[in-house]
């Protein structure tokens, strides 16, 4: 199933829900306006600034990208995890909402495809990561702790001022506070299973 609302939809809804202008949101996620206006114009960024905003709205990253409140088990079956949220980092900074909604492939970054998207209630983000040979991600940091594994090709993660190689069948658990980055290695696209965690 389809997202219903993109992140910025859902902002602008929870906003207005708890009457919470722009200049108020930007001061309790320590983001800049025009960043947070261009979100809700459809531009995707780093996982880190949702994550900033949905903890400034008292709510769940879950809760900006997808939750249809299925109390019981969510099962992704194999080829379906295209039809669940997703959508892509790094779009140029002029990207439209159009353009943001549509994931295009053409832009270069990573491609988030949400495996729990109906899960209401959930503390865990899982997602299936497809990273272009060539994407450009920023750095980032937030609360929680991540879990990956490497699905196919290699792996380039930054890791505070460390970096390190990993290849297929490779996983790498750390906190997430720490700036990181993960970019593919090896000038060839790599595909993973990334877990967020965030605390409540």
């Amino acid at each position: 199933m389809a997202a219903k609302h993109s992140p910025g939809e859902r902002i602008i809804e929870l906003c207005k829900t708890y009457s919470i202008d722009r200049e108020t949101l930007a001061e309790r996620s320590g983001l800049d306006t025009d960043l947070i206006h261009r979100i809700e114009e459809g531009y995707i960024p780093d996982l880190a600034p949702l994550l900033k905003i949905a903890r400034a709205l008292g709510v769940r990253l879950g809760t900006l990208l997808d939750d249809h409140e299925q109390l019981g088990p969510v099962i992704t079956r194999k080829g379906e995890v295209i039809a669940a949220a997703r959508f892509v980092t790094g779009l140029p900074g002029n990207a439209g909402a159009a353009a943001s909604a549509q994931a295009d492939d053409g832009h270069k970054g990573l491609h988030f495809n949400a495996l729990a998207a109906d899960k209401g209630g959930r503390h865990m983000e899982p997602f299936i990561v497809d990273i272009e040979a060539d994407a450009e991600q920023p750095k980032s940091t937030h609360e929680g702790e991540e879990f990956i594994h490497v699905l196919t090709g290699a792996l380039a993660l930054e890791y505070g001022v460390e970096k390190y190689t990993l290849n297929e069948g490779d996983s790498v658990y750390y906190d997430s506070i720490v700036p990181h980055r993960v970019l593919a290695g090896g000038g060839k696209p790599a595909r993973i299973l990334a877990v967020i965690y965030t605390p409540v």
